[in-house]
C-alpha cells in the first residue's frame, strides 16, 4: 500500500485547480507547528519524523490508487495523469526526532512546488500530531518515574497500527519496553509481558497457576498477586520460587498502600531482591503520587497511548511563503483572529547560557538570524555587555532529512529510535527540569521571534 490516499480530497482539488490556473508551479514554502501548548505543559516532544521520512518517500499513486480515483469521478484525466508521475522531489528540513518543541517551533519546514508540496498536509500532520501526543505524556511520565522502568502496554486501547506508532513514541521518549510485539519486531523496542489475571483464572487453584507459571518462565517472572487475596498470592509465590522470584505486579486497588505491606512482607519472607511493578489506569499525575512508594517500575497504557488527554497537540502545515508573479519569494500568512501566521520561512536556534535552554529564538529569514549575530559579537567585544552574553550559544534545531525529493540519512528504522531516544534525553537534561518540580508547570522557555526581544531577555 502507498501513503499517496492517506490524505483528504481537497489536497488534490486544489492541485487540480492551481494547475488549471497556472499557479500550480510556484515555489512554496510550508511549514509545521503548534501555535500552543496543552494548559500545564512546559514542553512538547516530537515524534514520528523518521515515520514521515518514509511516508514521504512512500507518496505516490499506483494503479489502484489511480483506478480508485478515477472511479470518484472527483478529477480529470489530466490531473490523473500528472498524479501517476508524481514524485515528491523538493526538501524537508526539520528538527531531529526526539528533540523538544514549543509554541510556533517549526519543527518541519517543506520546500518544493505547490503541487508538490501540497499534497503531503495530511499525511504529515496524522504522524506527528499521534506519535508527538503519546511521546509528549510519555516523556512527562518518565520525568515523574523518577528512573524507575516504565512498560508502555496501552496496544488493546487504541487502533492496532497505532499501537506499534504509540510503543515506537513511548520508547523513543524513555520507556524500557513495550507489550507490543509488532513494535518489537520492526522497531528492535524490548518487549515484556508473563500473565494475566486470565492466566490464574484458568487453574483451579492460584497456586498451581503460579507453579505453572513458574516452571515455564523461571523464577525470574513477574507474578500477578492480585487476582484473589493479595498477600496469599505473595506468600504462595516465594514459597514456591523463593527469594529469586522476580517480581509481582498489582494491577487494583490502593496501589500505594498495598505496595508499602508487600515490600514488608517480600522484605519478611526474605525475597528482598523481588521487584514491585504497578499497574492500572496509572498517569504522570499517578505515578508523581507514588513517588515515596517502594515500587520499582510501571506498566502505563490508556493513559499514555491517548496521549494524556491531549491526543493531537495541535500541529498545523500552514504556506508561509510562495513564488510571486514577479519570480521574487514573498511571506504570507494568514491574519484572522486566534490563527494568524507568522510569515516567512524561518530559522530556529535553542538559545542556551550557559549550556541551559533560555529561549526558542524563531527568526523569519537569514537577515534576522544574520542581524542577531551580529548584536551578539557585538556584545562579547563591547567588553561592557551583560555577563550571561559570554555564556550565550545559539544551537540550530533544523537540518536537512531531504534535498531534491532524496533522504539525507539512510539509517534503519531502529537506528532512528535509538538515535531520537539519545537526542530526548540530551534535550529535556538541558531544560533543567526536575522530578520535583512536578509533571505540571508554565512553559519551560519563551519563543522568541526577533533578535533584539532575545537581547532584552538576557539584559
Amino acid at each position: 500500500m502507498t501513503s499517496a490516499l492517506l490524505t483528504d480530497l481537497y489536497e488534490l482539488t486544489m492541485l487540480e485547480a492551481a494547475r488549471e490556473a497556472g499557479t500550480a508551479s510556484r515555489r512554496c514554502v510550508f511549514e509545521v507547528f503548534t501555535r500552543s501548548l496543552p494548559e500545564g505543559r512546559r514542553y512538547g516532544a516530537l515524534a514520528g519524523t523518521g515515520r514521515v521520512l518514509d511516508a514521504i518517500a512512500g507518496f505516490r499513486f499506483d494503479d489502484a490508487d489511480l483506478r480508485y480515483l478515477r472511479g470518484a469521478g472527483v478529477l480529470t484525466e489530466e490531473t490523473l495523469e500528472h498524479l501517476a508521475e508524481f514524485r515528491f522531489a523538493g526538501d524537508v528540513h526539520g528538527y531531529a526526532e526526539g528533540e523538544l518543541y514549543f509554541p510556533n517551533s517549526p519543527v518541519l519546514r517543506i520546500e518544493g512546488t505547490f503541487e508538490n508540496a501540497v499534497l503531503l498536509e495530511t499525511v504529515v500532520l496524522s504522524i506527528l500530531n499521534h506519535d508527538s501526543g503519546v511521546a509528549s505524556a510519555g516523556s512527562r511520565m518518565i520525568t515523574a518515574a523518577r528512573g524507575r522502568p516504565c512498560i508502555e502496554m496501552g496496544g488493546r486501547r487504541v487502533h492496532e497500527d497505532a499501537a506499534i506508532a504509540a510503543a515506537r513514541a513511548a520508547y523513543l521518549v524513555g520507556f524500557a519496553s513495550t507489550s507490543n510485539l509488532a513494535a518489537g519486531a520492526h522497531y528492535r523496542v524490548p518487549v515484556a509481558g508473563t500473565a494475566a489475571h486470565a492466566f490464574t483464572l484458568l487453574f483451579d487453584g492460584e497456586e498451581e497457576a503460579f507453579r505453572s507459571q513458574l516452571a515455564s518462565q523461571g523464577a525470574g517472572t513477574t507474578v500477578l498477586v492480585d487476582t484473589y487475596d493479595v498477600e496469599q498470592a505473595v506468600r504462595t509465590a516465594v514459597e514456591l520460587a523463593g527469594p529469586e522470584l522476580g517480581a509481582v505486579r498489582l494491577d487494583s486497588g490502593d496501589l500505594g498502600e498495598q505496595a508499602v505491606q508487600v515490600r514488608a512482607l517480600l522484605d519478611s519472607l526474605g525475597a528482598t531482591g523481588t521487584r514491585i511493578t504497578a499497574t492500572g489506569d496509572l498517569d504522570e499525575h499517578r505515578v508523581e503520587e507514588l513517588k515515596d512508594v517502594p515500587l520499582d517500575g510501571y506498566g502505563i497504557g490508556t493513559k499514555l497511548v491517548t496521549g494524556g488527554g491531549h491526543p493531537a497537540p495541535g500541529f498545523v502545515y500552514k504556506l508561509v511563503e510562495r513564488e510571486g508573479a514577479d519570480g521574487t519569494m514573498q511571506p504570507v500568512g494568514k491574519r484572522s483572529a486566534s490563527k494568524a501566521t507568522l510569515g516567512a520561512g524561518k530559522a530556529a536556534y535553542r538559545m542556551r547560557v550557559g549550556g541551559r535552554a533560555h529561549a526558542e529564538l524563531v527568526l523569519p529569514g537569514e537577515e534576522e538570524v544574520a542581524e542577531f549575530e551580529r548584536e551578539l559579537t557585538a556584545e562579547l567585544t563591547s567588553g561592557t555587555s551583560h555577563p550571561d552574553w559570554a555564556r550565550t550559544s545559539l544551537r540550530p534545531l533544523q537540518q536537512p532529512l531531504i534535498l531534491g525529493g532524496e533522504l539525507v540519512e539512510t539509517l534503519r528504522a531502529p537506528e532512528r529510535v535509538e538515535a531520537a531516544r539519545i537526542r530526548h534525553a540530551e534535550s529535556v537534561a538541558e531544560l533543567g527540569i526536575a522530578a520535583d518540580d512536578g509533571p505540571d508547570g508554565p512553559v519551560a522557555i519563551p519563543t522568541i521571534t526577533d533578535g533584539t526581544e532575545a537581547a532584552r531577555l538576557l539584559g
